[in-house]
């Protein structure tokens, strides 16, 4: 989410002198609201019954709903605050409405009425072996947990996310798709990854990105004494396809960056990037080349994306600047 409001100008911080396990993240232009703000239970009251937070039974659309629609119409909110500290459920804070709202979390495009609001949405699509070993990663090397300890905990949450959570996908104007490589044969780390860009046809202001030749299919292995790859290197492709029956472009990069300075051949190769200059990628990676994915394509493909949502929302605000304005009686 840093790559997307860093885009836009300007670090996204807490509220000033609000709650400090406030989940909201505010910056110049853009407020960042997390959706689990919206549970209708805290943890005890969802293990009283028995659901989990993936639950819609645990979540408050409704009111989801009503101050999304608020702040999109420059109307004010108290917003409630799941503290994911305590589990508990705090007093709410006043969210003003932004110039550009965003909101993240498990539900964003589960109930139709919010679905309807979003002038642009994007599914973080992390399949399960890579979940599983940054999982495996986390809990065992960083927080003692056990293997079969971790295993019980996915299994527990996956009904309940294959049933509510990943069906969502289907919606999304953008999926950002995080698999494990195919250059290193029964990898099972998660240190290198394929991610590939799913970008839907027909969106309104939002033209996709394409390598060398739009609607080709095409692929590619750069130049390596123009960029400068260790084992297992990158290799990129690109080309057309249908994902849930939608027309769809979709670039894929596997493998890792050694040096971020030279991403700028590979972002010569690509068009339809809604830059501001030349070089404005690779500028913005570097930029941030501490944030996690900074050498793989998950942080490429989410830099990208922050670009040509900044792109949309310059055209949807020129486009309701040239609107006629109607004459009222």
């Amino acid at each position: 989410m840093r790559r997307l409001t860093s885009v836009f100008g300007g670090a996204a911080e807490p509220p000033k002198g609000g709650n400090p396990d406030s989940n909201t993240l505010i910056s110049d232009t853009t407020t960042v609201i997390c959706l689990d703000d919206y549970h209708s239970l805290d943890r005890t009251g969802r293990k009283e019954k028995g659901v989990t937070a993936l639950d819609p039974r645990a979540n408050n659309f409704d009111l989801m709903y009503e101050q999304v629609k608020a702040m999109k119409d420059g109307v004010s909110v108290e917003k409630p605050i799941y503290n994911h500290v305590t589990g508990l459920l705090d007093p709410p804070e006043l969210i003003k409405p932004p110039k550009i709202l965003v909101i993240e979390g498990l539900h964003p495009m589960y109930d139709a009425r919010v679905r309807e609001l979003l002038d642009f949405s994007i599914y973080l699509d992390i399949s399960n072996e890579v979940k599983f070993a940054w999982k495996i990663q986390r809990d065992m090397t960083e927080r003692g947990h056990s293997l079969e300890s971790i295993k019980a905990s996915i299994e527990a949450r996956k009904p309940d996310f294959d049933a509510y959570i990943d069906p969502q996908k289907q919606y999304a104007d953008a999926v950002i798709e995080v698999l494990p490589t195919q250059l290193i044969p029964d990898d099972n780390e998660g240190k290198v990854l394929r991610v590939r860009l799913i970008m839907k046809e027909g969106v309104k202001y939002f033209s996709p990105v394409y390598l060398f030749d739009e609607g080709s299919t095409i692929e590619w292995i750069p130049c390596g004494r123009k960029l400068t790859c260790s084992y297992p290197g990158i290799k990129f492709s690109y080309g057309p396809d249908a994902y849930f029956g939608h027309e769809v472009s979709i670039l894929e990069m596997d493998g890792k960056f050694d040096r971020l300075d030279e991403l700028i051949y590979v972002e010569s190769h690509l068009s339809n990037l809604s830059t501001k200059f030349y070089g404005e990628v690779t500028q913005q990676m570097l930029k941030h080349a501490d944030f996690p994915g900074s050498n793989n394509g998950t942080g490429l493909f989410q830099t990208i994306v922050g670009l040509k949502i900044r792109d949309l929302y310059e055209q949807i605000i020129t486009s309701k600047a040239a609107a006629p304005v109607e004459a009222k009686a």
